[in-house]
C-alpha cells in the first residue's frame, strides 16, 4: 500500500508539472507582437538586392519610367518640312532621282497669279545639260522636257549621258509654250559609264622612287642606277614590250605565246512606278522597292533585240522600250 501511494504521489506531481509547462507556453504565444512602424533604410544593401529581384520578375508595365519633361521622344521623320525646295541626286552613269516639296500657299500664289492659265498648264520637269558651264537659267548645253502629273513628288529621269553636269527645274508648261519655274535643283555630276579616254599620261616622280619601283622590279636592287639615262633604258625596255595603252599599233616581229580573248555582257537597268507590272523579252520581272531594275545578259556575235514592256497596276496605261544591240567580233 505504501508503494502504491508513493507511486500515485509521483505521478501527480509529474501531472502537476506537465500543466504548468503547458500554460507557461501559451502565455509566450499569446503575447502581442511588436510591429514597427519603420521602414527599411534604403541604404541597407539587402533592400536593394530585395528590389532588384522583384524587377526581375515583375511585368515591363510595372517597371517602366515616366520620361523627364525635357526628354525628347523619337519621333517618325515627318512628311512634309513646309518649305519650297527640290533637291537633285545620282543614282548611277545615266540616270538621276529628283525630289521635291511645294507649298500649297505657292499654289495658290500662282493659282491668282495665272488664273484660268494655271489649269490648262502641265506639270514638267525640264532637265538642263550644264556641263562646263555657270548655269544662269538661260545658257544650257541643250535640255529636255518630262511631264509629271500633279500628285508625284520624286521622279527618275533618264539623262542617257555619262559623264555629264545637270539641274532641273520644276514647272509649268503654258498652253502659249511659255515655260514658268517653279524650284530650280542643285547641280550634279554623273560618272562615266566606261574607262577614261586619257592613256598614257606622263607622271613626274622622284628618280630614287623610280629606281625603287622599277629598280627592284627587274632584280637590279635599291643601289641601282638612277640617272636619266639608265630610266630612259628601262622605260623604253617596259613600252616595246606591248605595256603601253597607246592606242598605236606596233609591229611584232615574233609572236610565240601571245594571244587576245575579248567578250562582252549587256546591263539592261531602267525605272518606273513601283506597282507597275514589266516583262523583258516577255517574261516578267521583279521591280526593286523604288521601282528600279537591273539586269545582265551575255552578249553573243549578232543584233539582239530587248522589248521592255511596263503596264501600270490599273493596266490602264503601258510604256514599251525596245533596246536594240548589236555585236560584230573582227
Amino acid at each position: 500500500m505504501k508503494i502504491l501511494k508513493k507511486s500515485k504521489e509521483i505521478l501527480m506531481k509529474n501531472i502537476a508539472k506537465a500543466k504548468s509547462k503547458f500554460k507557461l507556453g501559451l502565455k509566450k504565444k499569446s503575447l502581442p507582437i511588436k510591429v514597427s512602424d519603420k521602414q527599411p533604410s534604403k541604404n541597407i544593401s539587402s533592400f536593394y538586392e530585395t528590389a532588384i529581384v522583384n524587377t526581375k520578375f515583375s511585368h515591363s508595365q510595372n517597371t517602366c519610367f515616366a520620361p523627364a519633361r525635357s526628354a525628347a521622344m523619337p519621333q517618325e521623320l515627318p512628311s512634309f518640312y513646309g518649305q519650297d525646295k527640290i533637291i537633285l541626286q545620282v543614282r548611277d552613269s545615266r540616270w538621276l532621282h529628283a525630289y521635291w516639296e511645294l507649298r500649297d500657299q505657292t499654289l495658290e500664289g500662282l493659282k491668282s497669279k495665272l488664273g484660268n492659265d494655271f489649269y490648262r498648264a502641265e506639270k514638267v520637269l525640264r532637265v538642263y545639260d550644264v556641263t562646263n558651264i555657270i548655269f544662269n537659267g538661260s545658257n544650257a548645253n541643250r535640255f529636255f522636257d518630262i511631264q509629271i502629273n500633279d500628285f508625284a513628288n520624286s521622279w527618275y529621269v533618264d539623262t542617257a549621258g555619262p559623264g555629264r553636269a545637270w539641274c532641273v527645274d520644276l514647272g509649268l508648261m503654258l498652253a502659249d509654250g511659255r515655260f514658268i519655274t517653279i524650284l530650280r535643283s542643285n547641280v550634279v555630276q554623273t560618272p562615266l559609264d566606261g574607262p577614261s579616254w586619257v592613256t598614257d599620261e606622263e607622271w613626274m616622280i622622284p628618280d630614287e622612287m623610280f629606281a625603287r619601283l622599277y629598280g627592284m622590279g627587274f632584280g637590279l636592287g635599291k643601289s641601282s642606277p638612277v640617272g636619266g639615262a639608265w630610266q630612259e633604258r628601262i622605260k623604253q625596255g617596259l613600252f616595246s614590250s606591248g605595256l603601253s595603252s597607246s592606242p598605236v599599233k606596233k609591229e611584232i616581229k615574233e609572236a610565240r605565246d601571245f594571244w587576245l580573248k575579248v567578250d562582252c555582257e549587256l546591263i539592261v537597268y531602267g525605272a518606273t512606278q513601283a506597282d507597275a507590272k514589266v516583262t523583258v523579252q516577255g517574261v516578267p520581272i521583279k521591280l526593286r522597292p523604288d521601282g528600279t531594275f537591273t539586269l545582265r545578259y551575255y552578249l553573243p556575235d549578232g543584233k539582239q533585240v530587248i522589248p521592255v514592256k511596263a503596264t501600270s497596276a490599273d493596266k490602264l496605261e503601258e510604256r514599251a522600250i525596245t533596246p536594240t544591240v548589236t555585236r560584230e567580233t573582227k
